[in-house]
């Protein structure tokens, strides 16, 4: 297909088009005459993963391109891909040389295994700070209902991780992080409308209320 068709297809105006292929973000296409090139259906994803990533994952070009090369080196090993896709999600936070220790606390608290210098832990240290400023702390039942959820979560995420290329294995959990996280923000959002207009009465009390 032509420039115009790729265009048409994936719905990304042809000026943008010409600026992933000169920042290298698209592969070019096969050449056909001194200004023409031809494209096929690997374009048409390469671009719909771009616009997933800046779209969806709110990714600035720099993090788009850093993520595309590990994708297209899927040789780096998974938890290297993990690592890299939990670095490029907002929010970003500041964070210092040494491992946020009440951050840490909690992880090691619930026995898990994680990189002490992973940008997650900032990210955790800095919403358990938010929370207790504003007078809505976790509290133990909470955070390890939290704790839990996510923990499942995960179970779910790993398990559909592919076993046999190990390109795609790193595409499957770099993309996925950033785009299935979205999702499961949405879900929760829609599960507490549900629970608070759906069936019940009055809004749910027990161990999971804010501030108990």
């Amino acid at each position: 297909m032509r420039i115009s068709d790729l265009s048409r297809s994936t719905g990304v105006p042809v000026p943008t088009i010409k600026f992933y292929l000169r920042e290298r973000l698209l592969p070019p296409g096969h050449a056909t005459a001194a200004t023409q090139a031809q494209y096929d259906e690997g374009h048409v994803a390469r671009l719909r993963l771009i616009r997933a990533l800046t779209d969806v994952g709110k990714m600035p070009l720099a993090t788009v391109r850093w993520v595309l090369d590990i994708v297209d080196n899927g040789a780096a090993a998974t938890p290297e891909a993990v690592g890299a896709a939990h670095d490029s999600l907002p929010p970003v936070v500041p964070h210092g040389d040494e491992p946020p220790e009440r951050a840490l606390g909690v992880v090691e608290d619930l026995g898990w295994a994680v990189d002490p210098g992973s940008t997650s832990l900032w990210q955790l240290e800095t919403a358990l700070s938010a929370v207790e400023e504003v007078g809505l702390p976790l509290s133990p039942a909470r955070l390890a209902a939290y704790a839990e959820a996510a923990l499942d979560v995960a179970r779910v995420d790993v398990a559909g991780v592919p076993q046999a290329d190990p390109q795609e294995a790193v595409r499957y959990v770099v993309v996925g992080t950033v785009l299935y996280e979205p999702v499961l923000l949405a879900l929760r959002r829609l599960a507490q409308q549900h629970l608070y207009t759906g069936d019940s009465p009055s809004p749910p009390h027990g161990p999971n209320r804010p501030g108990r």
